[in-house]
């Protein structure tokens, strides 16, 4: 792998970026803008791993998955790679069935939020999301392995499982959505 000797090369400063094959597109192509959402949940995954206080097996599972990430977007800048396989999105739908085993049933909706993780968690999680619908974009004009999709799907589950196992550690409780009662008495009127 060539080392980054450089850090700036000018060769964007006309609205241009090079993919992994040399190919060069606009910066706001949908390709760009899939592996650019990636990298923005990978970052997303290193605010949660910021937070002194994380439990170990976790964290170890969060830094595989930011590996998972690098690969992912990787294989999304260069046009015929395949890096991501089945066997990466079963290991995190082993891990959401893990963590999940433990977990109390859902009767409402979580709200976003809690202790620094927690929240940091539920963002990473939003985020994935919109690199999944970033990745279906692509996919509608150019070939794109579904598992990368796949994978997202399943890393957005897995950081919602998180994000509660993180509440639990960081305040002992979740957020629940309770439906404001000023709107239920004007949908009633109505």
């Amino acid at each position: 792998m060539p080392r980054l000797t450089k850090i700036y090369t000018r060769t964007g400063d006309d609205g241009t970026t090079g993919l992994g094959d040399g190919t060069r597109v606009p910066k706001e192509h949908v390709r760009v803008e899939a592996y650019g959402t990636v990298d923005e949940a990978n970052s997303a995954i290193g605010v949660v791993l910021a937070v002194a206080n994380i439990p170990v097996g976790l964290r170890e599972l969060l830094n595989d998955v930011q590996h998972d990430l690098f690969d992912l977007g990787g294989e999304l800048a260069t046009p015929g790679m395949q890096l991501i396989q089945a066997e990466h999105t079963l290991r995190i739908e082993q891990a959401i069935d893990r963590y999940n085993e433990n977990l109390p049933t859902l009767k409402e909706f979580i709200l976003p939020a809690g202790g620094p993780a927690t929240a940091s968690c539920h963002l990473a999680r939003t985020i994935a999301r919109r690199a999944e619908r970033c990745v279906w974009s692509l996919s509608r004009t150019e070939s794109v392995s579904l598992e990368i999709a796949r994978y997202l799907n399943r890393l957005s589950d897995l950081l919602f499982v998180l994000a509660r196992v993180l509440a639990r550690h960081e305040n002992g409780t979740e957020v629940m959505w309770k439906r404001d009662a000023r709107h239920e008495t004007r949908d009633t009127k109505e």
